[in-house]
């Protein structure tokens, strides 16, 4: 990498530089079959090389066939993400040598895309903002390679070609993105939207494939100029497979970007390599341009047009709409709103629990029980709806306190993390003594409290606030949280006031 330190194209900008991020995204297509074949696409429980046949396999004389719900699929992504379908789109051979593509080309779309020029709009650092879709197009999935022995430096490989075959699309936005949050708030959403159309299921392995690129530039230079300038070349980093992973790529790459402008030293156009397990990426080959794929139609598909057929679809209930129904309907926050369409099946979970009461209901969710999920690890669809209805319920009721309510929540989840017989919350209510306490019995606690703590009563009367906080929180402890913290806040300021203890 050669020196050039002195030249302004090198000097390290610091604040007045700029991020430029463009995401090319790979979602396999929850069809039953491939794209161009009838085997079956639930390949991974079974044994390697077994769901294939010659046309996947890519055999002298096969010859592929469209599915037709592949095509639907892609038709209704396209029409979500706000694109206008190209009246005429084709496949072509993407000519390339890998192990994992057997026939030495995949079948996928270049100059002739399904659709262009769509929009999806996220949350920005800035407030609400649109990132440009460039371009949905359709394409095959290469197979997997098995490295044993490392990755880094394997002592041999394996091919598996039960994905080959399996339909893509694949999303290209144009550089809107500018910050790695940004980025995987857009996934986020994309993901969310592909799960609402019903076509894409994100708990597969394998399902979700980034390849994001990256360059530092001058504030505004790339908007004036159509393009970086020369010595900030543009790195992509290949197969990135989870959204944290996204985020943590682009992260890592800024701050290597940012120091080797600030050495003075230039910055090549080039494709690396994303190390998960150390958060850093590698070197991995010069990039490929267009002409080295050598594109030209495939001769035994013909093209599609299918432009009329998008026009009759009619799409589901998406993200934005589900927001703001959620918002006229049940009353929710702006933010409460947006947490709980993030994702289906949460929302589909807060409509079965929100008759108890919306409000509650959207606080618990969004707050409190999406923490504890995320905590475990663990996914909405372990939790019965009938389960929280009832803690709801409970907490309504004023059985039980907030505290008492979120104890037997982690009861629960820890329960079904063990994958434990799961109790109810009123038994577990009652098996650990959380319903509420009358309040004639608050006093005797109050009155324990202070005896115990006269120091902290002195200092309530010398007008030290944050007193009164520690005896709040030490007859929350000997209540074991039964107690209202309000109640008990407001029946120690009146004693203390009175001349209590």
């Amino acid at each position: 990498m050669s020196s050039v330190s002195g030249s302004p194209a090198f000097k390290a900008l610091e604040g007045d530089d700029e991020v430029i991020i463009g995401l090319e995204v790979h979602c396999q297509l929850d069809t039953r079959t491939k794209l161009f074949c009838g085997c079956s696409t639930d390949y991974r429980d079974d044994g390697p090389n077994t769901h294939v046949c010659p046309i996947c396999l890519g055999l002298p004389g096969s010859l592929p066939a469209v599915n037709r719900k592949a095509v639907e699929f892609a038709l209704k992504v396209a029409k979500a993400l706000n694109c206008r379908v190209l009246e005429e789109s084709e496949f072509s051979r993407k000519n390339y040598f890998y192990p994992d593509l057997n026939k030495g080309f995949q079948i996928s779309q270049y100059d002739k895309p399904l659709a262009v020029e769509g929009w999806l709009r996220i949350e920005g650092d800035n407030g609400e903002k649109t990132v440009r879709i460039t371009r949905v197009h359709m394409e095959e999935d290469p197979g997997r390679l098995v490295h044993k022995g490392g990755a880094d430096r394997p002592k041999y490989t394996l091919v598996d070609y039960n994905r080959a075959g399996i339909p893509l699309i694949e999303m290209v936005t144009e550089p809107d993105i500018r910050s790695p949050k940004e980025a995987r708030r857009f996934l986020n959403k994309l993901r969310a939207t592909l799960e609402y159309l019903g076509v894409f299921d994100s708990e597969k392995e394998g399902s979700l494939r980034v390849d994001a690129n990256i360059s530092i530039q001058p504030r505004g230079w790339f908007e004036a100029h159509g393009k970086g300038m020369e010595g900030r070349g543009r790195t992509e980093i290949k197969n990135i497979s989870s959204y944290k992973g996204v985020e943590k790529a682009l992260t890592f790459e800024i701050t290597r970007q940012k120091n080797l402008i600030r050495r003075g030293q230039r910055l090549e156009t080039a494709t690396r390599h994303f190390v998960e397990t150390r958060g850093v990426t590698t070197a991995s080959r010069s990039k490929e341009m267009e002409q080295d794929y050598r594109y030209f139609p495939e001769p035994d598909l013909v093209p599609l047009r299918v432009s009329d057929w998008c026009e009759r679809i009619v799409l589901p209930e998406l993200p934005d709409a589900r927001h703001n129904r959620f918002m006229e309907e049940y009353g929710c926050s702006y933010n409460h709103a947006r947490t709980l369409t993030g994702d289906l099946r949460v929302a589909e979970f807060y409509e079965k629990v929100a008759a108890v009461d919306p409000r509650i209901a959207a606080t618990w969710v969004a707050d409190t029980l999406l923490g504890e999920l995320n905590y475990r690890d663990m996914n909405i669809a372990k939790v019965s709806p009938s389960h929280f209805i009832e803690l709801l319920q409970m907490l309504r009721e004023d059985v039980i306190t907030d505290k008492s309510a979120v104890e037997v929540l982690r009861v629960i989840l820890d329960q079904l993390a063990e994958g434990c017989q799961c109790e109810a919350p009123s038994t577990c209510v009652a098996r650990l003594n959380l319903a509420k306490t009358a309040d004639d019995g608050l006093d005797a606690v109050i009155e324990e409290v202070t005896e115990e703590h006269p120091q902290a009563v002195e200092d309530f009367h010398n007008g030290r606030k944050e007193a009164l906080n520690f005896l709040v929180g030490q007859v929350m402890r000997k209540t074991r949280g039964r107690v209202d913290p309000g109640d008990v806040n407001r029946r120690l300021r009146e004693i203390l006031s009175h001349g209590g203890t």
